[in-house]
């Protein structure tokens, strides 16, 4: 077992911003820190040969962790009343992109952060780990501030329970795109009791089912349930510490490809790029203009290996591409809809 290390979840699909990251991680937290790569689905291959090009990375290979995870989650959303209403399983990319990441709890590592791949690594994890020897959980988002319509978990009808006030919980809600914690936590037993609870005892309608789920709902459920210690930076009684990380919300300044926040200039963690597709950043990997914020940024640490491979300019797409585009997202809404009725 390694003492402390990194997990992340990835494809083939997001080759671009894997590599980032990993860049990212090596200059911005430590060349020497290990990362573990949890397969999205089937075994990446284009990612297994950047894998096997750097020496402290490697792939999650236990897949019967992989499994009892997504049999969980499967088995929670079946008795999810909002399933019974729809009739609908759990969509593929749920059980892979939503609970692969919870396997990160059967890894490794003694303890560990999780980093989306959708994110660039901006300053050594130091304030991370020594949280973890007081805490069970670290985050680092703004969940909590969600109005409560589209909150993670059913306020009102938690509070109702008497088990837990209204504050104490809304203080509790997190997402997964980026948490620490340790090995052993959600270890098999005590997720059999926590499904107990979730079907049995109905408190699956704890967790909000507007909208399909994603790691937030179920994963902020487990959390609070499990009644450990949590730490989450942006509600730290040090102003130092809360800061911003939506690339699409928070505004930061560039000081050498390293981001920090507007106000107060204060050093952040990650930013996290969860509203753009892998598409997008593929293209923008290819050398074409693409709307996303601190695109260079994110290009200094794509190509920081290879640097001769670097796109020199940005061009817009031509229209037959744009067009091309369109026609393709109107076939899917249509296909989409269809499957939907």
């Amino acid at each position: 077992m390694e003492p402390f290390g990194i997990y992340t979840l990835s494809s083939d699909v997001v080759y671009d911003q894997v590599v980032a990251l990993l860049n990212s991680i090596k200059v911005n937290a430590g060349a020497d820190i290990p990362v573990c790569i949890i397969p999205y689905n089937e075994m990446p291959k284009r990612v297994g040969l950047e894998v096997s090009s750097r020496r402290n990375v490697t792939f999650f290979d236990d897949w019967d962790a992989i499994r009892r995870w997504e049999d969980f989650a499967e088995e929670v959303w079946a008795a999810h009343p909002r399933a019974k209403q729809t009739h609908l399983p759990l969509p593929g990319w749920y059980r892979s992109h939503v609970q692969r990441r919870f396997a990160a709890f059967d890894g490794p590592f003694e303890k560990f952060v999780f980093f989306d791949a959708d994110t660039l690594v901006m300053k050594p994890l130091d304030d991370i780990i020594e949280k973890l020897n007081s805490y069970d959980f670290v985050f680092n988002d703004w969940e909590h501030l969600k109005p409560e319509a589209i909150a993670a978990l059913n306020l009102s009808t938690i509070e109702k329970t008497g088990l837990y006030s209204r504050n104490d919980v809304r203080s509790k809600l997190h997402c997964g795109s980026f948490f620490g914690s340790k090995r052993g936590i959600f270890n098999p037993e005590e997720l059999m009791d926590l499904k107990k609870r979730l079907i049995d005892d109905r408190e699956v309608e704890w967790i909000n089912g507007k909208g399909w789920w994603d790691d937030a709902f179920l994963f902020s459920y487990l959390s609070l349930r499990s009644d450990r210690p949590l730490f989450n930076f942006t509600l730290s009684p040090n102003g130092q510490e809360r800061t911003g990380n939506c690339a699409n919300a928070d505004p930061f300044v560039n000081v050498d490809n390293v981001l920090y926040n507007q106000q107060g200039m204060k050093p952040i963690l990650r930013i996290h790029y969860m509203s753009y597709s892998s598409k997008d950043f593929t293209r923008l990997s290819q050398g074409e203009e693409v709307d996303i914020p601190h695109r260079d940024v994110f290009l200094h640490y794509r190509f920081l290996r290879e640097p001769q491979n670097k796109p020199e300019h940005l061009l817009p797409a031509n229209l037959i591409t744009k067009t091309q585009r369109m026609t393709q997202r109107v076939v899917h809404k249509v296909k989409k809809s269809l499957v939907a009725s």
